[in-house]
Formats: structure tokens, C-alpha cells, sequence
């Protein structure tokens, strides 16, 4: 661990990102001792930063840090907290944390049970849309009643029924061949992995259409994927009573992605 770059350091607990959830933070996935796009990981987080006030040392004094716990690590994750710091930024420097751990328990494929998200911006404008904050508990609330009905994670709607993302990761369906998700003007995270998958499907000329979606959509699917960092390209079993198949474009995205991290990291 360390904090501001510091091994063995301490970690108020008058930091706002203890005291209140106040700060941001990344995950990046790390392979053979290297994280995968960390660059756009650090991006996101200056620009979550920005939105929160808080001032972080230079990116790549931050991408430093990950590398050599990366290296450290050989493989699992890479995480990266901040916040303002315990004077909330009133003339004092902020406080970054990063720190390693294995990688979590990863399905093979997803059942998913929609839960309505009346804290999602959902397409609604306010100063913190899209920021990637520390205050996860309500996502994590959900995904516990996901959990508790025998689903293994939640689908987040808003209160009209417009489909969101999942609490940790981004929702994907295939229709006639058209790879469709959710935009990020509703809000949603600007997921590094849904950016790199949007890339592969353009280099493959797989059409793909972002707008707003109802559950009700799910019903002309063929398959459903869910992206992230963490669990890369999953297939999706169920949405609520909906069933589907793992099917040959998640299987195709699945292994296009795992070439692209191969090819960035030479691994």
C-alpha cells in the first residue's frame, strides 16, 4: 500500500474518503505485472477529480506507483483512491492510495435481477454525473438484494424503467448483429472496457447503437453480455425471469478482447 507514494504511511481517519466517501478511485486489471490502460484508468480519475475539487499529483507520478505495485503483483488488481485530504483541500495536498490485491471471485456468466436506482442521474444533469466517486454504497446495496434473490448481481434501472448499468460494470445485448448499450448521457460511467470493446467493434465493422433503453428491449435479444475491468467480457444468463444463451458475438468480443490486452501488453 501505498499513500502519497509513501510505503507503510498512515491514513487519517479524518480523511473525507473514510469520514464521508468523499473522493474517487479506479481499478485497472493487471496482467503479467502490467496494468491494462492505465493511462485512460488516470484520465478518468483526473477528470473525477476535477469534478470533486480535488488537486492530484502529476498523472504520471500516480502511474508510477501502479507500475511498481503492478510489477509487484504479477496479476490481480490495481487500485487507486483520492480525495482531498483531511483539511479538505484548504491549502493542504490531497491524498492518493494505491494498493494491490488479487483478483476477485469471477463467474463465468451473470444472472441478473433489475433493481430501480433512484440515486442514478439516470440523464438528469448535476455536478457529479458520471464520476467515478467513492460513495458506491448504494450500488453495493443493490447488488447485496441482487445477491439475496438468488441472482448473482443487479441491473440498474431508473425510476421510468430506462435501462442504467450494473453496479460495477457495463451492460451490453446483441440485436440482429447490432451490439446495443446503454449512452453515457444517461450518466452511466464512461467504462474503459465498454471504450476498448466500442473500438473493437469498429475495427470489425460490427454496427453498435448507445441510446435509452426499457427492459422491455431485452425481449428481441439474441445474447447478453455484461464489460469490466475486472470480470473483462461475461455472458449474461438471465434478466430477471428473461433467459438467454452465451452466443457467438460474446464469444467473438470475448477473445477479441483478450487479444487487444495481449497485443497493449505484450503478455
Amino acid at each position: 500500500v501505498l499513500v502519497n507514494g509513501e510505503a507503510g504511511a498512515t491514513l487519517s481517519v479524518l480523511d473525507p474518503m473514510v469520514l464521508r466517501g468523499d473522493g474517487c478511485f479506479e481499478a485497472a486489471r493487471v496482467y503479467g505485472g502490467a496494468c491494462f490502460r492505465i493511462d485512460d484508468h488516470l484520465d478518468r480519475l483526473a477528470r473525477s477529480a476535477v469534478a470533486l475539487e480535488i488537486e492530484l499529483p502529476s498523472l504520471d507520478t500516480i502511474a508510477g506507483w501502479c507500475r511498481a505495485l503492478a510489477e509487484e503483483l504479477g496479476t490481480g488488481v490495481i487500485r487507486v483512491l483520492a480525495s482531498a485530504g483531511p483539511s479538505g483541500g484548504q491549502g493542504e495536498r490531497g491524498t492518493v492510495v494505491v494498493f494491490s490485491e488479487p483478483l476477485p471471485e469471477i463467474l463465468e456468466a451473470y444472472r441478473l435481477l433489475p433493481v430501480v436506482a433512484p440515486w442514478h442521474p439516470a440523464g438528469e444533469q448535476w455536478a457529479l454525473a458520471g464520476v467515478k466517486t467513492l460513495s458506491y454504497a448504494p450500488n453495493m446495496a443493490a447488488s447485496r438484494q441482487a445477491r439475496a434473490s438468488s441472482f448473482d448481481d443487479a441491473l440498474l434501472l431508473s425510476k421510468t424503467g430506462t435501462m442504467l448499468e450494473m453496479p460495477t460494470s457495463t451492460i451490453v445485448w446483441v440485436i440482429d448483429g447490432v451490439l446495443e448499450t446503454p449512452a453515457l448521457d444517461l450518466g452511466i460511467l464512461a467504462s474503459i472496457t465498454r471504450k476498448a470493446v466500442l473500438e473493437l467493434c469498429e475495427r470489425q465493422d460490427i454496427r453498435v447503437s448507445e441510446g435509452r433503453f426499457a427492459t422491455e428491449r431485452l425481449a428481441s435479444a439474441d445474447e447478453v453480455m455484461m464489460l469490466s475491468s475486472i470480470k473483462e467480457v461475461r455472458p449474461v444468463l438471465a434478466v430477471g425471469k428473461r433467459l438467454f444463451e452465451p452466443g457467438p458475438m460474446t464469444a467473438m468480443v470475448g477473445d477479441a478482447y483478450s487479444r487487444l490486452v495481449a497485443e497493449e501488453l505484450n503478455c
